[in-house]
């Protein structure tokens, strides 16, 4: 049976949703005391889950700074999602082997609702169940270990995720490469369904032209925006 978390390990989990969410961006500072203040605890918890998040590599410690949500360059997300593609493929495999009754159910009604917000066309709402369409994957491979590492690999990209989601037409794209991946998991392919979900996964040819433009530089993915600027030091993010 799992221990329960510490307070330090829930304060690192809420701000890590925080992260992966969007409501803390990079460049943005997390001042200790603001954060004690927000969770109602002391500071000591709250700079123990910081130092949880920094050995993650989502925020580092500077000095004389504290701790500030970090920002990838476009090389390490573009390393990050080939090594996601590889992990989500490798669930897709196992999945495709090893789904119960109940979880092909599952991943129908999940494909069906990501269907249905795909059509109402916003990305954000889209992306929520979208997240939860690779959960019911992650499970099906019935691999525990996997399922956390892919889990930690995809919410250290979440941000950027999200941000691909914005392009235009990629929503449809997205929910149509969805519905490919189901049709291999639901006829028990574990090939077609492994390549499916790196195909899916990888950004690749256009895509990967986009998503490089969007990005340009590493000041784009690092900096927050013009609109933060004044609220670093205190962060309004909310559970």
């Amino acid at each position: 049976m799992a221990l329960p978390e510490t307070r330090s390990e829930q304060l690192a989990r809420a701000l890590e949703d925080d992260i992966c969410a969007g409501r803390a961006l990079p460049g943005m500072r997390l001042d200790e005391q603001v954060l004690a203040q927000r969770f109602g605890t002391s500071r000591t918890p709250v700079r123990e889950a910081l130092k949880m998040l920094a050995a993650q590599g989502f925020v580092e410690i500077r000095p004389r700074q504290g701790a500030v949500v970090v920002g990838l360059d476009v090389r390490q997300v573009l390393e990050l999602f080939e090594i996601m593609a590889v992990l989500e493929g490798l669930c897709a495999r196992l999945a495709a082997r090893r789904m119960t009754p109940a979880e092909r159910a599952d991943l129908m009604a999940v494909h069906g609702e990501c269907q249905r917000l795909a059509a109402a066309g916003d990305p954000d709402v889209y992306y929520a169940m979208n997240t939860r369409f690779h959960e019911v994957i992650y499970a099906g491979s019935h691999n525990r270990q996997l399922e956390e590492e892919t889990r930690r690999v995809r919410n250290r990209l979440s941000p950027y995720r999200r941000n691909q989601l914005h392009q235009l037409g990629r929503v449809a794209k997205s929910v149509q490469e969805h519905d490919d991946v189901v049709r291999a998991l639901l006829e028990g392919d574990p090939d077609r369904a492994e390549n499916l979900m790196r195909r899916h996964i990888g950004i690749q040819g256009d895509g990967l032209s986009d998503f490089v433009s969007n990005m340009s530089t590493p000041q784009a993915v690092s900096s927050p925006p013009p609109a933060l600027a004044g609220t670093l030091g205190r962060p309004t993010i909310v559970r």
